[in-house]
């Protein structure tokens, strides 16, 4: 026990890589102030760090490390066809920042990439610019918050704001924040813009304590989001993922009853459903490295992805859709 401390791991963000091309960028500059204790360390290009093979995932998630980069192509990408596009015929999404803090058990981008460190590309003016030139070819619906929670970050790197301040502008670009953040405080310093979207992931307490025990409480986020309805922020709910547990019939029950008991149906924008659902790749790659419920699941394939059986995704979708639509109309109600 004497030498425990010798093994102990390093606090958050104790390291933090910078690509020699940004280190004079004006956010880089801005970050490294928030963490002066940081050891900062030269690199040329981020995948050196976040790419070299034969990492711990597992030990990162512990603690994490932080690399700043410059994103050099692809600044927007076509969504997945297992995101649900609401209608919108030109969705896409962007990565600012590569993976998230919260570090869900259920989460493909544990399969996606081979690090849990975190990446930030500060380079935002060339972001911007490609959704200018892709505005002059028709509107778009950006998912922003796609591989990682752009919220609850926004401690670190202020990027949720300045697209908010760009939305103000843009009547073409509809942005959609996906969040379990409750930084209130973030949404607080900012007028509300009908072009922007927060969408927030609910889900069971049940369900949060045992597959994200790192995100905030059911509660807390329910408080959030009222005040952000209060506020005049056009608020998205998303049931998703639905996790086959037992007593998931009661569990979701009592869920959906106790949301819209706190939550005005007639001020949500809508509603997204959908059950777990990941990437065959994806899923092979985390089952290397966790072996939990979520990822010795015996899913079956459906379009390149694997879900639940039928049967038990059928049975979990009619029951919970069913619940809502006891409070929301159900042209309000979007599944996949």
């Amino acid at each position: 026990m004497k030498n425990s401390k010798k093994f102990s791991l390093s606090k958050p963000f104790s390291h933090i890589y910078v690509e020699k091309e940004v280190i004079s960028h004006h956010i880089t500059q801005e970050i490294l102030k928030k963490f002066t204790h940081s050891k900062v360390i030269p690199i040329n290009h981020y995948k050196e760090v976040f790419s070299r093979p034969r990492q711990s995932y597992k030990l990162q998630e512990l603690s994490k490390k932080l690399i700043l980069a410059k994103r050099r192509d692809t600044f927007l990408s076509p969504a997945s066809p297992l995101c649900q596009n609401f209608g919108y015929h030109h969705f896409y999404y962007t990565n600012l920042i590569i993976n998230c803090i919260f570090n869900c058990d259920y989460c493909f981008l544990k399969g996606m990439y081979s690090s849990a460190n975190i990446v930030i590309f500060v380079n935002i003016e060339d972001y911007f610019q490609e959704i200018e030139n892709m505005l002059k070819k028709h509107p778009l619906y950006l998912s922003i918050s796609y591989e990682t929670d752009l919220l609850a970050m926004e401690g670190i790197a202020p990027f949720f704001s300045q697209f908010v301040n760009l939305a103000y502008s843009k009547e073409d670009l509809i942005l959609e924040v996906r969040t379990k953040s409750v930084n209130y405080m973030a949404l607080k310093s900012l007028k509300p813009s009908p072009n922007v979207i927060l969408a927030w992931t609910l889900l069971p307490q049940e369900i949060i304590e045992r597959f994200e025990p790192q995100t905030p409480r059911l509660p807390i986020r329910i408080n959030t989001i009222k005040k952000a309805i209060c506020d005049g922020w056009r608020v998205r709910l998303s049931f998703d993922p639905i996790i086959f547990v037992e007593d998931w019939r009661e569990i979701y029950e009592r869920f959906i009853d106790y949301v819209f008991r706190e939550i005005p149906s007639s001020q949500i924008q809508d509603i997204s459903v959908g059950v777990f659902r990941i990437p065959k790749e994806y899923l092979k790659k985390m089952r290397k490295t966790f072996e939990n419920e979520i990822t010795l699941f015996p899913y079956i394939e459906d379009k390149e992805a694997y879900t639940y059986p039928s049967p038990i995704k059928e049975e979990l979708l009619n029951f919970i859709i069913s619940k809502i639509k006891n409070y929301i109309p159900e042209n309000k109600i979007f599944t996949i």
